[in-house]
């Protein structure tokens, strides 16, 4: 029901990851992110919990991504339901399709990447989207929309996808990107891809608003000054 990618910029450390499923709301149960420690896309059959301890392991004990993976893995009865992906702060990567997966699925770790999917319409999907991840060039936020596009191109889900998300970490600890379709009727990437180019001119004004008020532009609302 779903396919995404994690990501990493090997230029400015930031860490993220773009998903996109037939099911409503993709991006609050799927989708995990901490400055500096990773990024996790749970998804196939949903455990949300394995988002957060999988960083923890991460952050808290400092353990690779295979072992991190693993140990949060073990501790759920159902993990041959789930499917992960997982990048860490420096690159390194792991990734867990269980036997309960459905349909054709796949995963692929590319340079700072790993592309996974199920229910696909091809296994190709995942291996575009890698492939496209390391040729665009820009925001991690361009380079991700780009491997999603790759993997759409090659016919994505099989069925229709109609929630899509994109969330993005750097040095504060909040996402400096975290937007979210979280149900249309037809091309959730689309809309994703106008949330974004609405967002990135803005998006160094609201660090600047949080870090420091004094240096910030005109909000540009009516009574603003």
């Amino acid at each position: 029901m779903t396919f995404s990618i994690v990501g990493r910029c090997a230029k400015t450390g930031q860490l993220g990851l773009a998903i996109s499923s037939s099911s409503i709301s993709v991006g609050a149960r799927c989708s995990w992110v901490r400055a500096g420690v990773g990024a996790v896309a749970t998804q196939n059959v949903t455990l949300p919990a394995l988002g957060q301890q999988i960083l923890d392991y991460l952050e808290q004990d400092q353990a690779e991504p295979e072992t991190a993976l693993k140990r949060a893995l073990d501790a759920d009865d159902y993990h041959q339901y789930r499917q992960v992906a997982v990048i860490d702060g420096s690159g390194r990567t792991a990734f867990f399709s269980g036997t309960q997966t459905l349909g054709i699925h796949n995963v692929v770790a590319g340079e700072q990447s790993v592309a996974i999917g199920n229910l696909l319409a091809d296994p190709g999907v995942i291996e575009a989207m890698t492939i496209a991840f390391e040729e665009v060039q820009g925001h991690l936020a361009d380079r991700l929309l780009a491997a999603m596009y790759a993997g759409a191109s090659k016919g994505g889900e099989f069925g229709p996808i109609h929630s899509a998300a994109i969330k993005i970490v750097d040095k504060v600890v909040w996402p400096i990107v975290d937007l979210r379709v979280d149900w249309v009727d037809a091309y959730p990437l689309e809309e994703l891809s106008k949330l974004w180019d609405a967002y990135k001119p803005q998006m160094q004004d609201y660090l600047t608003r949080a870090l420091n008020p004094t240096a910030a532009p005109s909000y540009g609302v009516p009574g603003d000054e």
